[in-house]
């Protein structure tokens, strides 16, 4: 049965993304907001809102509580996560199911063994994707030099229930596997309430590729191509592309049929990726893990396609079964998204909330600007700092990278500082330009001084 009426139940630039899928596929939406966040625009264009509680993210947007009872009191029959939150928490899914509402992505089940790093891992040797040399399940502190010697070093510590960088650590001898691991645990611990650990090969200088699935939870599993995510700061991606750049064509079609094969083998519902690192020396690339949500960086794929996965996802999840087959699916073009957020990139990208004073968003051809910003908006201090995100296509990767630098120069966030000016500098830089880049990349170039302050007052005003 059709979604009649949605709950969003998160905040910011996919709150916003969300409401206009639903709008184009007709579905009323209800808004969950905090009271810090009754003034954001996602609260203004949806039929409606419903304050969940304060300003702090634990009593409001991560109370599964609140959450579900404001759902279910304001009619709607749907739930849709957005990313981060509750997006990836089973424990949400089965209170949506159990209030006789959708969640509109994969089933708990789902969310909890792929969530599971180690269990995830299993599911992909099983599906016959190939996976980075490591610990076979979770391990004791005891067993970790045994394995470390065995799969040779530097090795990575990571948590086993973990994301988005926490309770991991990279060793290079068993001294320091010794001393890192309990520091690990205790990390994940704090992060995501469980500590247990698994060990992995570091590969070094990969790049970070990941693939984008569609499934309808019946077995049927399309992909959408790949993506791009190679700079990243912290573990956390700042740039993303479409397609990735310089892939053997042999090797982009194996990463995609061996992401359709896990999907498949897990029933997948709705959109979610799958993570690769890439050896571009060897030209292998290795499953790290899969999210089973929508991703910040979707737009590129939806931009060089040209669907809208998350009215994808709205259609699934009302029942429909997957709209596509695998040869109605086409990639054209290049896309770049690039995450503006408020901090500021000249001191150490210390977050800068404040008021919207003046706002210039671009417009033109292959230009799409992703935001919940208006003039006069302030910005709260208590969640993430993404402001929203600026993608470009173009007919090949260096004039989408032109096309992204020329419309950097013509937004304007006034009262803010942001992320603009490490963008421009990546866009004119040449190792960027040729695509000689990979995940450990951006610290050290950061660090080197490539950032510099000409480029400080382009884009924002102080």
């Amino acid at each position: 049965m059709a979604i009649r009426k949605l709950f969003i139940a998160n905040r910011g630039e996919i709150a916003v993304r969300i409401i206009r899928a639903a709008k184009s596929l007709g579905i009323e939406t209800v808004q969950a907001h905090s009271e810090a966040d009754a003034g954001m625009l996602a609260v203004q264009l949806a039929d409606g809102a419903v304050c969940v509680g304060p300003a702090q993210a634990a009593k409001s947007y991560l109370n599964i509580a609140a959450v579900v009872a404001a759902a279910k009191d304001a009619g709607c029959d749907a739930v849709h996560p957005g990313y981060g939150f509750l997006a990836e928490n089973a424990e949400f899914a089965r209170a949506v199911e159990a209030a006789c509402m959708v969640f509109v992505g994969p089933t708990a089940e789902t969310i909890d063994r792929m969530g599971d790093k180690v269990a995830a891992k299993i599911a992909a040797q099983a599906a016959g994707v190939p996976t980075v040399p490591g610990s076979d399940g979770r391990i004791e502190a005891a067993e970790a030099v045994a394995i470390a010697e065995g799969i040779g070093y530097p090795v990575m510590i990571k948590a086993a229930a973990g994301g988005g960088g926490r309770g991991i650590r990279i060793a290079t001898s068993a001294e320091e596997l010794a001393r890192l691991a309990p520091q690990a645990r205790a990390e994940a611990e704090a992060a995501f309430g469980d500590g247990g650990l698994y060990l992995e090969k570091v590969i070094l200088n990969p790049r970070h590729i990941e693939v984008q699935i569609l499934g309808d939870g019946t077995g049927a599993a399309v992909h959408c191509y790949e993506r791009e995510c190679s700079l990243q700061r912290r573990r956390q991606k700042v740039w993303e592309e479409a397609p990735a750049f310089g892939l053997p064509e042999a090797t982009r079609k194996a990463l995609c049929d061996s992401a359709v094969a896990l999907a498949q083998a897990v029933n997948y519902r709705g959109a979610g990726t799958i993570e690769y690192l890439y050896d571009g020396a060897a030209d292998r690339f290795y499953f790290i893990e899969m999210n089973t949500r929508i991703q910040v960086e979707h737009p590129v794929t939806e931009m060089v396609t040209g669907l809208d996965l998350v009215a994808l996802m709205l259609r699934i999840a009302g029942g429909e079964p997957l709209p596509l087959t695998q040869e109605q699916i086409s990639c054209t073009g290049h896309a770049i998204e690039v995450r503006l957020n408020a901090e500021d990139p000249f001191l150490q990208f210390l977050p800068f909330p404040g008021k919207v004073t003046a706002l210039t968003i671009p417009v033109g051809e292959g230009v799409r600007f992703d935001h919940f910003l208006y003039e006069g908006y302030q910005i709260p201090p208590f969640y993430d700092s993404l402001l929203g995100k600026l993608i470009v296509r173009a007919e090949d990767r260096a004039a989408a990278i032109g096309r992204m630098a020329d419309t950097l120069t013509g937004i304007e966030i006034g009262g803010l500082k942001t992320t603009i000016p490490l963008h421009l500098a990546l866009a004119a830089d040449a190792g960027v330009r040729a695509g000689e880049f990979h995940t450990q990349w951006l610290e050290p170039w950061l660090a080197a001084g490539n950032l510099t302050a000409p480029h400080r007052s382009i884009g924002e005003r102080p």
